[in-house]
């Protein structure tokens, strides 16, 4: 399998340093799948659903979305609501990715559907470790359910 048929991570964050230090540990991961990262949840559903500045993307659903909930435009748990609502979108696994320790937060974000909360450490160290975990978990280990 070549690069070009792996699926995509897709990483929404729109804190600069929080998406450099999480490309840096998912490139230290190792991983084969390319990254996307977008900076809002408008941007992820434009990704998605490949529209506006994504519109010429190549097709296919990235392998697991990491989603931060505080963002401007669209929070990432109206993106999450409106992913579980499309059938196409509804089998994506989501991670929340944020430094939310808002119990309200967390309940929600289970509530809606995601497959995991991973509260972001402060440590650098525990932070790449955090994401080289995740993204090899989501990326290359889970197995997902066919398409219908």
């Amino acid at each position: 399998m070549n690069r070009k048929d792996l699926r995509t991570i897709l990483l929404v964050e729109d804190s600069m340093a929080d998406a450099e230090m999480a490309l840096d540990a998912l490139g230290e991961a190792h991983l084969a799948n390319p990254v996307v990262h977008v900076e809002d949840g408008v941007e992820c559903l434009d990704y998605l659903y490949a529209r506006g500045a994504w519109s010429s993307r190549e097709r296919g659903d990235p392998a697991v979305v990491l989603l931060d909930i505080k963002m401007p435009r669209m929070n990432g748990l109206d993106v999450l609501t409106q992913m579980r609502s499309d059938e196409r979108l509804r089998r994506i696994p989501v991670v929340i990715l944020s430094s939310s320790r808002e119990e309200s937060d967390l309940a929600r974000s289970w509530d809606i559907g995601a497959n995991a909360y991973v509260i972001k450490p402060v440590d650098v160290d525990q932070f790449f470790e955090a994401v080289r975990t995740l993204g090899q978990f989501w990326a290359v280990l889970n197995q997902g359910p066919e398409k219908d």
